[in-house]
C-alpha cells in the first residue's frame, strides 16, 4: 500500500505546528517536518506558485498545497481529511 506523503512546514516550535502534527499522527501518517527557519524562501516560492496566502505551519499531501491548521482541522472534522490521505477525491 503506498502511502500518501505528508509534509509539514514550519517555522519552529508553535502551538499550530504541535497539533497539526498530532492531528496528523492520529490519523496513522508519517509526517515527513522541514523546517523553514532561515529559508523562509523555500516556502513562499510553493505558495506564491499556486497563489496562498503564506502560513505556517502549512501542510503538503503528495505534492500538493493544502494549507495551514485551520484548513486541516476543518477537514478534519468533516471527514475530509481522510479522504484527501487516501486519495478518494
Amino acid at each position: 500500500m503506498n502511502q500518501t506523503d505528508v509534509v509539514r512546514y514550519t517555522n519552529g516550535r508553535s502551538l499550530r505546528s504541535w497539533r497539526a502534527k498530532r492531528l496528523l499522527r492520529r490519523s496513522g501518517y508519517h509526517v515527513d517536518v522541514r523546517d523553514t527557519t532561515g529559508h523562509p524562501d523555500v516556502l513562499t516560492e510553493l505558495l506564491e506558485a499556486v497563489h496562498r496566502e503564506v502560513v505556517l505551519p502549512y501542510v503538503c499531501l503528495d505534492n500538493r498545497p493544502l494549507g495551514g491548521f485551520g484548513v486541516l482541522s476543518t477537514l478534519s472534522h468533516s471527514g475530509g481529511l481522510a479522504h484527501l490521505l487516501r486519495d478518494d477525491l
